[in-house]
């Protein structure tokens, strides 16, 4: 049986992962620009989703679609696609294609089709899994996020308890790497319950990598309350990057708080004067055009915006609501004229980058 991944540039490393996961199983999987017979997977997320809805209903061959919009809205993509990988895909993935391929007519649980749905009955473990195999990708060393954002995908799909891949199993995995990038929901969260660090795991972590360690930089990031002067010393001492990325999301505590984000704006600002006085640049996630604001609100975000810009780099985006999230059923807020130019100055200037125009 032949197993093929559509080609989604957003699901470049969900690639190597499922690729690896399903070669272990036996079905090694290669990558198309079309749905090619035997099978095809697809990992959707809320812009690849419309985009490629039909050529999944019309394809020539079985459809397997997964991803964080599958996910989220798998009664909706069971209706043109043949099967649905909801949640995590390493186990589920392989146990569907050996079912396909014996044409018995089962289908296991955490897959969902035009018939049903039955959940799957566990978590991944990582380390039972390979990070990628022939296929390289970006080292996944936790899973998982004990917040609760209100725009945000992530524990709706893996949870809210924080897993780890191994130090072991990362290191045996970053020597094939030249650049050593992770994804983490919060890099300086290993190997914690990602409320309370343990600074001695990151550390224990570092001292195991070779070669040049990028942490907390893309396509990771860290939360700002886990910024101390601690770990930034780690970074420095083991890390090549000289950026920092972080988010803050608003500049108003009452938005914060509305959010579930779990910080401060004073947490915020802490940061980005830690960052400085280490000598590494602050990049700063914000959010423009979320429900919760108001106009003061959206301006305290603006005076943050331009605070932060003065120190580091901004890096904007406009609220975008994704399914099975609190804030799924809303739309974004327009920005005020000063907010517009705010946003439109500094991107002239390089301190601000992102997509912050809000559509109309």
């Amino acid at each position: 049986m032949q197993v093929h991944w559509r080609r989604i540039h957003a699901a470049r490393n969900t690639y190597a992962i499922l690729a690896a996961a399903s070669e272990q199983a036996g079905y090694p999987m290669d990558l198309v620009d079309r749905p090619v017979p035997d099978v095809t997977c697809y990992s959707l997320n809320s812009l690849s989703a419309p985009a490629l809805k039909e050529e999944i209903r019309t394809a020539p061959c079985i459809t397997i679609a997964g991803g964080p919009y599958a996910t989220a809205c798998y009664q909706e993509v069971a209706a043109w696609a043949d099967y649905v990988v909801v949640g995590e895909g390493e186990h589920t993935l392989p146990a569907l294609l050996a079912t396909i391929e014996e044409g018995d007519g089962r289908v296991p649980p955490g897959v969902a089709t035009g018939e049903g749905y039955t959940p799957a009955t566990s978590s991944v473990v990582l380390d039972a899994y390979p990070p990628f195999s022939q296929v390289k990708g970006y080292i996944e060393i936790s899973r998982g996020c004990p917040h609760r954002c209100g725009y945000c995908q992530t524990p709706q799909i893996f949870g809210h308890c924080m897993r780890h891949r191994s130090i072991d199993v990362i290191a045996r995995a970053a020597e094939r790497c030249r650049d050593v990038r992770c994804v983490t929901p919060n890099a300086l969260a290993y190997g914690s319950d990602g409320i309370h660090p343990r600074l001695d795991k990151v550390e224990h972590l570092l001292r195991r990598l070779s070669g040049a360690i990028y942490i907390g930089t893309f396509p990771s990031e860290v939360r700002p309350e886990f910024i101390t002067p601690e770990a930034l010393d780690l970074i420095c001492t083991y890390c090549s990057n000289t950026r920092l990325h972080f988010g803050a999301q608003s500049g108003s505590d009452r938005v914060l708080t509305a959010l579930g984000r779990g910080h401060t704006v004073a947490a915020v600002e802490e940061a980005v004067e830690l960052c400085r006085e280490a000598g590494i640049t602050p990049v700063v996630d914000m959010i423009v055009g979320l429900p919760c604001d108001d106009d003061e609100s959206e301006r305290a975000t603006g005076k943050l915006i331009r605070w932060v810009a003065d120190r580091g780099i901004v890096h904007a985006h406009q609220f975008m609501p994704l399914p099975a999230t609190r804030l799924a059923n809303s739309a974004p807020r327009p920005l005020l004229p000063e907010t517009e130019h705010i946003l439109g100055h500094l991107s002239s200037t390089g301190k601000l980058t992102g997509s912050w125009q809000i559509r109309h």
